[in-house]
Formats: structure tokens, C-alpha cells, sequence
């Protein structure tokens, strides 16, 4: 067989598994484990900004930035879960204080 003009094999494309590690991260950072929405965001920004500037595989764009936003809504409901369980956790350790001096 000849070679390919100009002396050797392709050159291949970036695997972007990042993209797709982002999105998996941003998807169970909102369905079951928010503290992993952190990572998703950073990891989504920073596949975001590979690609942009040509470091990437453009095709996985989509998914690299899904993961970033699902990032952003996963990391708002951990801010959200986090007052929760300091407000009521708080006021229910408060409850038990002020009920245990016998009043």
C-alpha cells in the first residue's frame, strides 16, 4: 500500500472525555449527589475553553457545556441543600436545648 500523501498517518483528534466525565458529573450533581456539581462546572468550563480555543474535538461542545450548566443549577442546589440542613438543623438542635431545660 502507498502512504498517504505527504508522508505519514493523520493526525487524530483530541478524545474529549472530559466533556463527557463534565456531564455525567452535572447530571448526578442534580439527581442525586450535589457535591459533585463543582466538579462538573469546573471541568464543563475548562472543555468549554479547550475546544474554543481548538484543542478539542468541536463535536463534543454540546456536551462540555451541558455539563458547565448542569455545574451552575447542581452547585445553586447545593447552596440551597447546604442553608437547609444548617437553618432547620440548626433550629431543631435549639428546639432540643430550649425542650431539655424542663420549661
Amino acid at each position: 500500500m502507498a502512504e498517504p500523501m505527504g508522508g505519514g498517518t493523520a493526525a487524530a483528534k483530541p478524545d474529549n472525555k472530559r466533556a463527557l466525565w463534565a456531564l455525567i458529573l452535572g447530571i448526578l450533581g442534580i439527581v442525586c449527589c450535589p457535591i459533585v456539581a463543582p466538579f462538573a462546572l469546573f471541568m464543563g468550563r475548562k472543555e468549554v475553553q479547550a475546544i474554543d480555543a481548538g484543542m478539542g474535538a468541536k463535536e463534543n461542545r454540546g456536551m462540555a457545556l451541558a455539563g458547565f450548566i448542569l455545574g451552575i443549577i447542581g452547585v445553586v442546589f447545593l447552596v440551597l441543600w447546604l442553608l437547609w440542613f444548617l437553618l432547620f438543623g440548626g433550629m431543631a438542635v435549639i428546639g432540643g436545648l430550649s425542650g431539655s431545660q424542663g420549661y
